[in-house]
């Protein structure tokens, strides 16, 4: 005999198309690039990576600069403690619809909106603000289809676009097209995002940093409207 109340299967989340996480992915780079050019304008340090920043540590270290050092080792935690908090809000490194991206969003603009105002009156404490968020939205999804994701630097995509191009020139084939069309246009976003906030930051200033807060705010509430349920 069946038994009673016997829970019905759950639905499996639907995935996302190759589409929609280039359209996501453009819009995500290509803020990650407005923001870093314009720390780079006015504070010269990167808040979008770490590799370079480590070896400025490094090298700060042994040349006994202080100052340097402190700034960047403040990127260094920040982009650390924003991936922490990425994982510990959406819990998952796989892209999938439902997940509560929408909160990290908010909260990468209301950070993005705090490193704007303080970078506007001088405070340094604007630049890890801003690593924070950066670290956030660059772990918000590391993996898709078998795809690493990055959307805040370009070392791991150029990688990955050589490897499909080399594929390409032994095979004389692209093995999954979907994924060198996502990898492009992510390195193409990043280009065109730091060259939009260099342009923007030469007319206006730090004050173009809230169009990168505002953007991410608008697109965290757009989020939780089209996907209300996303888990807590």
């Amino acid at each position: 005999m069946p038994a009673a109340n016997t829970p019905a299967p759950q639905a499996t989340a639907k995935e996302l198309s190759p589409p929609e996480v280039i359209a996501g992915g453009v819009l995500l780079a290509g803020s990650a690039g407005f923001v870093n050019a314009i720390m780079l304008t006015f504070f010269h340090l990167p808040v979008t990576h770490l590799t370079g920043n480590l070896s400025k540590i490094s090298i700060d270290l042994v040349n006994g600069n202080r100052d340097d050092l402190f700034a960047v080792a403040g990127i260094f935690t920040g982009f650390l403690f924003g991936a922490f908090l990425s994982g510990l809000i959406i819990g998952n490194r796989n892209l999938q619809p439902g997940r509560r991206y929408g909160h990290s969003m908010l909260i990468q603009g209301a950070l993005l909106m705090a490193a704007t105002f303080l970078a506007q009156y001088g405070y340094m404490l604007a630049v890890p603000l801003a690593a924070i968020a950066c670290g956030m939205q660059n772990a918000m999804a590391s993996s898709y289809r078998g795809l690493t994701l990055r959307t805040t630097h370009v070392s791991g995509i150029v990688t990955d676009i050589g490897i499909h191009l080399g594929h390409l020139a032994r095979e004389r084939r692209v093995r999954d097209p979907w994924k060198l069309a996502l990898l492009s246009s992510l390195l193409v976003a990043f280009f065109i995002g730091g060259t939009l906030g260099t342009l923007g930051a030469h007319e206006s200033g730090l004050g173009m940093l809230y169009l990168a807060a505002f953007g991410n705010l608008f697109a965290g509430a757009l989020y939780l409207i089209v996907y209300p349920h996303a888990p807590l």
